[in-house]
């Protein structure tokens, strides 16, 4: 699921955090996104089974202030998201067990890009000389966002 092609994933990193990113880091991005986006609907629908709703809406994701500053640094940037291959990865994943709502569906692609800036920006907190991540670096990223998220 990059960003709409190889060039705007590489670019999007790029502007996020002075990273290079090439296509071999494709298949971690998309694992990272997809997981993270999934882990968000799944705190979602606890949120609406404690409010007693059959229906995760927008407001039910765990979504905390440097996510949404995140969400908005990505919206000033201004790249794409792929839409449909993000839906399509999440439902391929085991089905949740409360619909998700048009507008929390709507909400996704703005969430992926928020956490690719966060992802982005995570790179250069563990390694601030960091120009092209590695596989230990990928590791290491996902391990601080499976602590918090």
């Amino acid at each position: 699921m990059p960003p709409t092609g190889i060039p705007q994933f590489q670019r999007l990193f790029r502007a996020a955090a002075s990273l290079d990113v090439d296509k071999d880091d494709l298949k971690r991005y998309d694992d990272f996104i997809d997981g993270k986006t999934h882990d968000l609907l799944l705190i979602g629908q606890a949120h609406a089974r404690a409010n007693a709703r059959d229906v995760i809406q927008p407001h039910d994701l765990p979504v905390t202030k440097g996510l949404q500053e995140c969400v908005h640094e990505f919206r000033r940037l201004d790249e794409g998201i792929d839409v449909e291959s993000l839906l399509e990865r999440l439902a391929k994943r085991p089905p949740l067990e409360l619909a998700v709502a048009e507008e929390t569906e709507e909400r996704l692609p703005e969430l992926a890009g928020g956490l690719t800036v966060a992802l982005a920006r995570a790179f250069k907190l563990i390694d601030t000389n960091l120009k092209n991540p590695h596989t230990e670096h990928w590791e290491r990223v996902t391990r601080v966002f499976d602590l918090l998220l």
